[in-house]
């Protein structure tokens, strides 16, 4: 009775209520704590006939992405505990029993604990938001209740036991990991594979998830947090399960999934080595299997902060994830939608290991594409990184292949529209905008290299190898490339070789005309020797339907007019 009517009192409000988040990295932009605050307490403020504020999305998104009207949402403050209270906070069965629990500021501090953990059963509640107009009132309860443990979590100054731990990735999991049994990719062959396409696609229950994942990050990066007891629940299954989300089609899941895992991998050391090698074998699947996944360029980001923090020398595991990995992931036909994050961890492991750079350039040349021109430009701008970061001995390993298909871009007759995209994510979901910015040509972005200084001067060094393989490439690009500007940019290279040897290039062009005329002569041969093999055949043929033979001893052999008339007179 006395409890009932303190209850009644007015209680001064928590000098807690705000409380900034200072654990966030700058590998990922997430919320801040006074956006987040700003959201939570309007969200608590919001009257049966106004709308609800959400993070970032409606409270009550349809599985299309539109939002449907927040008429019953309430505010769980001054609510009496329904028959959840009763039961203890167990889970709740029957959706019709789901009512919210008193506000943490609604009690005193020896009882937050517990109504802490009754909150977190109630929320291992999962609704079905594939219909909007299902469950309004329950679902804005669980939310309110969702935003109330995000608040508890970051302003907690005590430590984490161990049921509460339990409690925590319990809710998580019940919350989070699920089975994306089909998703839109699935059904398109490699060829039609566009995963610009697949991040439109927007998770219906985001209003609770992004809430959830907000609290998971906030628990990992709490410093109240001990990593030797949260290791046991956050285990090996539960980060094989996180993992596995990564394919989800929703790009703002995968930046939460990105933030988070980062931030696994950095307070639990112990789970370092099972996270790069299960990283590694979505990579495998991807590569070799399916060549489909949503997550790649995610994955890849939060390896190139890894392999940025690698101690040297290296180990040789990380030289095989290299070998094995890194590099094959330049063959899938969606490399475009990965390649930044790539390119990036590939320079990583070049700028860590100078030795390295002749196996990827040969890397490279393995994976280097025939026909596919956008390819082709990635794979020089990625050239130019890698190159500027070699030095002289590795890249005297590698020359030679190396400007034999550098002088078959510069004669590449393909272009390839450079556009710019442009994301802009907004409360109704993603939107990208494509930007036309320039015709690219493979020969004028392989003609781009002599512009970099340090690859500059690594070719002048090594001129005397070099301008041979590549000078009839330059030679026909003067004479009949279809592209203006490659045609100039050709004359400047042309000059630079001039300029440094005279002599070489003089030896050089010699050399090229005299293949040149070698070349017209036994082109004049192949067609004179087709012209008399024609003659021979239509003499036969006056005679008979017979097919003629013809004879080849050193070159092509001819029947002579003896011949020819002995056999027609026989």
């Amino acid at each position: 009775m006395i409890r009932q009517i303190l209850g009644k009192l007015p209680r001064k409000p928590s000098s807690k209520s705000s409380h900034n988040d200072s654990n966030n990295d700058g590998a990922v932009s997430t919320m801040n704590s006074s956006t987040w605050n700003s959201m939570n307490s309007s969200s608590k403020s919001t009257t049966v006939s106004g709308k609800v504020s959400n993070l970032g999305s409606g409270a009550g998104r349809s599985i299309n992405g539109t939002y449907a009207p927040n008429s019953m949402s309430k505010s769980n403050q001054g609510k009496k505990s329904g028959p959840l209270a009763a039961q203890g906070g167990g889970p709740v069965s029957n959706i019709a029993t789901y009512e919210a629990l008193p506000s943490f500021r609604d009690v005193p501090n020896p009882e937050k604990q517990n109504l802490f953990i009754r909150k977190l059963k109630m929320c291992c509640v999962v609704f079905d938001f594939s219909d909007p107009s299902k469950n309004i009132k329950e679902k804005d309860i669980k939310r309110q209740t969702l935003l109330e443990l995000v608040d508890y979590i970051s302003t907690v100054n005590s430590k984490f036991n161990e049921v509460t731990m339990q409690e925590i990735t319990k809710m998580v999991a019940t919350n989070l990991f699920r089975t994306f049994l089909s998703t839109n990719h699935e059904s398109k062959s490699p060829d039609m594979y566009d995963a610009e396409e697949e991040e439109l696609a927007t998770e219906p229950s985001w209003p609770h998830l992004q809430i959830v994942y907000e609290f998971l990050l906030r628990f990992v990066a709490s410093s109240e947090t001990d990593a030797k007891l949260a290791k046991r629940y956050v285990d090996h299954s539960f980060v094989l399960r996180l993992l596995d989300l990564f394919d989800s089609e929703d790009q703002r899941e995968r930046e939460y999934l990105k933030t988070i895992l980062h931030r696994i991998y950095g307070k639990f050391m112990v789970h370092r080595p099972y996270i790069r090698k299960a990283i590694n074998n979505i990579f495998y699947r991807f590569i070799f299997e399916t060549e489909k996944h949503n997550g790649i360029a995610e994955l890849l980001e939060i390896l190139g902060s890894i392999i940025n923090g690698f101690a040297l020398p290296l180990k040789e595991e990380h030289k095989l994830f290299l070998v094995r990995a890194l590099i094959p992931l330049h063959k899938p036909k969606c490399v475009a939608m990965y390649h930044q994050q790539l390119s990036y961890c590939i320079t990583q492991f070049v700028e860590k290991d100078i030795k390295l750079a002749d196996t990827v350039i040969r890397g490279l040349l393995k994976y280097w594409p025939l026909t596919n021109s956008s390819k082709e430009v990635m794979f020089l701008g990625e050239l130019e990184e890698v190159l500027e970061a070699t030095q002289a001995a590795e890249f005297q390993r590698c020359m030679v292949p190396l400007f034999r298909q550098i002088g078959r871009c510069l004669n590449s007759l393909h272009f390839q529209l450079s556009c710019s995209f442009s994301y802009l994510n907004s409360l109704n979901g993603l939107l990208y905008v494509l930007y036309p910015v320039a015709w690219l040509v493979v020969a004028e972005r392989a003609l781009f290299l002599w512009n970099n200084d340090h690859i500059g001067n690594l070719i002048t060094q090594n001129r005397k190898v070099i301008l041979p393989i590549i000078f009839p490439a330059l030679e026909r690009n003067t004479r009949s490339h279809w592209n203006q500007a490659v045609q100039s940019l050709t004359l400047n290279v042309r000059k630079i070789f001039s300029d440094a040897d005279q002599a070489l290039f003089d030896e050089c062009l010699v050399r090229f005309q005299e293949d040149e005329i070698k070349e017209k002569e036994a082109q004049e041969k192949r067609e004179s020797t087709w012209k008399r093999l024609e003659d021979v055949a239509a003499s036969k043929a006056v005679v008979s339907n017979e097919a003629v033979l013809v004879k080849f001893v050193s070159s092509v052999a001819i029947a002579t007019n003896t011949n020819l008339r002995t056999t027609v007179g026989s």
